[in-house]
C-alpha cells in the first residue's frame, strides 16, 4: 500500500480557542467526504504536509492542525515570556471540540502518531460519541512509566548519549525529574541557556528514535526556533505527567467500547516499546494491533499501514 498523492488544502485559517490562543488548521480532500482529524506528535512538532497523504482525497474531508503553542498556531510556546498555564491536555481536547463545532462536523475519524495517540485517546474517552473510528501509530499513553523509560531507563541502551543528556542539567537536578529540570532551563531568561538546553534535549530525541532502520537526525532540529519550541512543550507535558492521572488512558478503555481502531507499532520502537501498544489492544476489544517487524518509532511501513487502515474506515458510519 502506498501513500495517496499530495493534496493542497481547500480551506483553512486560524480559530480563536480561548485564553488568547489561536489554532491554525487546514482541510484537504473532498468537501463532502468522511470527516477526519489528524493529531501530530511531540507535543510541539506541528503538522506537516506529508500527513495529508495518509488520507484518500476522494473519500476524506481531512482536517490537520497545529496544537497550542507550536507551528503556525499563536502565541508560540518558546521564550521565557511564554505562558503555558493554558497549554494542557484538557485545553487541547477542548480545542478539538471547538474546531469540530466550527467545522460543523458531527463525528470524525481520529488519526494520530506518538503523542498524537495519547491526545487522541484522551479526546475519545472524553467524547466517544464524536469518534467514528481511530488509526493510531507509534502508540503512547502518557504514563509516568513511559516518561521514566525515555528519560532514565533507556540510558541502559545508550549509556554514552545518556551521560551527555544528564550532564546538560545542573548536578543537583540530575537525580530527579529530568524533564522538569529541562523545562526550567527552557524557561530561563538567558537565550544561551535555552539554546543549550534545547540542543541537548533534541540530541537525545534523535538518539532514542535512532534504531529505526535508515534513521537520521531530524533536520527540523537545525531550526533553533523550532527546536526550542518543541523542547519547551515536550518537557512541559512530560514534567506534568501529560496532565493526566497516571494510567488513566489504559484504565478507561471501557469508554472506547464500540469504536473500531487500528493500532500500528514498530517492533524496533525503543522510544516507545511494544508492550504499551499490546496492553492497550488487550483492553480494547474493538482494536486491531498491527506490528511492523522492520519499523521503529515511525519509519519504514508506518505511514503505509496507517494509510491502509484509514482507507478501510473511509466510509465508517
Amino acid at each position: 500500500m502506498s501513500l495517496h498523492p499530495p493534496a493542497e488544502p481547500y480551506d483553512g485559517g486560524t480559530l480563536p480557542v480561548g485564553d488568547g490562543h489561536r489554532l491554525w488548521w487546514e482541510a484537504v480532500g473532498a468537501h463532502d467526504g468522511t470527516p477526519a482529524v489528524y493529531l501530530h506528535g511531540g507535543p510541539g512538532s506541528g503538522s506537516t504536509p506529508g500527513a495529508r497523504r495518509l488520507f484518500d482525497p476522494g473519500a476524506y474531508r481531512a482536517v490537520l492542525l497545529d496544537q497550542r503553542g507550536c507551528g503556525r498556531s499563536a502565541p508560540p510556546a518558546d521564550g521565557p515570556d511564554a505562558d503555558l498555564a493554558h497549554n494542557t491536555t484538557h485545553h487541547l481536547v477542548a480545542d478539538l471540540e471547538t474546531l469540530r463545532e466550527h467545522l460543523e462536523v458531527d463525528r470524525w475519524v481520529v488519526a494520530g502518531v506518538s503523542w498524537g495517540v495519547t491526545l487522541g485517546l484522551a479526546y475519545a474517552q472524553r467524547h466517544p460519541e464524536r469518534v467514528r473510528a481511530m488509526v493510531l501509530g507509534a502508540v503512547t499513553t502518557g504514563s509516568r512509566r513511559e516518561v521514566d523509560w525515555m528519560t532514565r531507563s533507556m540510558g541502559r541502551i545508550f549509556p554514552e548519549e545518556h551521560e551527555a543528556f544528564t550532564a546538560a542539567v545542573p548536578v543537583h537536578e540530575r537525580g530527579g525529574d529530568l524533564a522538569a529540570a529541562y523545562a526550567r532551563l527552557l524557561a530561563d531568561a538567558d537565550p544561551g541557556v535555552r539554546r543549550r538546553a534545547s540542543a541537548a534535549w533534541c540530541a537525545w530525541e534523535d538518539v532514542h528514535v535512532s534504531l529505526t532502520p535508515g534513521a537520521a537526525p531530524d533536520p527540523r532540529f537545525d531550526d533553533l526556533v523550532f527546536a526550542e519550541r518543541f523542547a519547551r512543550l515536550v518537557t512541559h507535558y512530560w514534567s506534568h505527567d501529560h496532565f493526566l492521572p497516571d494510567g488513566q488512558l489504559l484504565e478507561r478503555t471501557d469508554r472506547l467500547a464500540g469504536i473500531p481502531a487500528v493500532l500500528v507499532h514498530g517492533r524496533l520502537d525503543v522510544s516507545g516499546p511494544l508492550d504499551t501498544a499490546r496492553a492497550l489492544h488487550a483492553r480494547w476489544p474493538g482494536s486491531e494491533l498491527v506490528v511492523l517487524e522492520g519499523a521503529g518509532h515511525g519509519g519504514v511501513g508506518m505511514s503505509e499501514a496507517m494509510t491502509a487502515a484509514l482507507d478501510r474506515f473511509a466510509s465508517a458510519p
